[in-house]
């Protein structure tokens, strides 16, 4: 009687451990905003060189811009908009894997490497870039942040008559000149970070006050997992 009590004990432990285990919900498939905007144009600048690393950043395997897809269709919304004005939007980072801002943790630690410094961030000491430029954990980890900016175009249906608005700073200009708000860029440049807010606003999203080509659009009381599957 003894040896059957220990056993439905160890059963019961057993079947009550199996219920309290907590379950982590599947992660749901992210979507190209090219399936929704064939000709979107995309320079996602950690797939290449021409970014503050100087180098591709692990977890970039291709050319695109994968969102959740709430946020995807935001953004399809807002081209579409812009292409009324004869604008069209330039997309320069989606969806950023864990494995890139550990990348970009690795190249802020080395204090040595200062090879983009004139490009990226001439004003600043690298050692202060973390956390308010570059963070260690970004939204972008979440599929609901975009980097962006406006192009005008001659022709929305021809990319090559379109040209890059002058929003004052490159992207990823790690300065204060680079905050949306900044009083110390031309009117020019204050008017069209001004328009980018306003467009992305339309549909959702809220910049980041530290750069103007940074928006998000989430649930703040229930933002989805950071992920880790590389782009491709």
């Amino acid at each position: 009687m003894r040896t059957l009590l220990m056993l439905l004990a160890g059963l019961t432990l057993v079947a009550c451990t199996h219920r309290s285990k907590p379950v982590t919900p599947a992660l749901t498939p992210l979507v190209d905003v090219q399936s929704l905007v064939p000709d979107l144009h995309v320079d996602m600048r950690y797939f290449g060189t021409n970014n503050f690393v100087g180098t591709r950043i692990d977890g970039y395997e291709a050319n695109k811009c994968l969102l959740q897809a709430p946020v995807a269709n935001a953004l399809a919304a807002v081209e579409r908009r812009l292409r009324a004005e004869s604008k069209r939007l330039l997309i320069f980072d989606c969806y950023r894997p864990k494995r890139a801002v550990a990348h970009f943790m690795r190249w802020a630690r080395d204090l040595d490497d200062q090879a983009t410094k004139p490009a990226y961030y001439p004003n600043l000491d690298k050692s202060v870039l973390v956390p308010d430029y570059i963070a260690e954990q970004s939204g972008h980890s979440r599929a609901d942040t975009v980097d962006l900016a406006i192009m005008t175009c001659q022709s929305v249906d021809d990319i090559n008559t379109c040209t890059m608005l002058d929003f004052g700073t490159p992207f990823d200009f790690f300065d204060p000149l680079a905050n949306t708000d900044s009083d110390k860029v031309s009117a020019q440049s204050r008017t069209n970070r001004q328009a980018l807010v306003d467009a992305m606003a339309a549909a959702g999203f809220r910049n980041y006050p530290l750069e103007w080509w940074h928006f998000t659009l989430n649930d703040p009381e229930h933002p989805g997992p950071a992920r880790d599957e590389p782009v491709q």
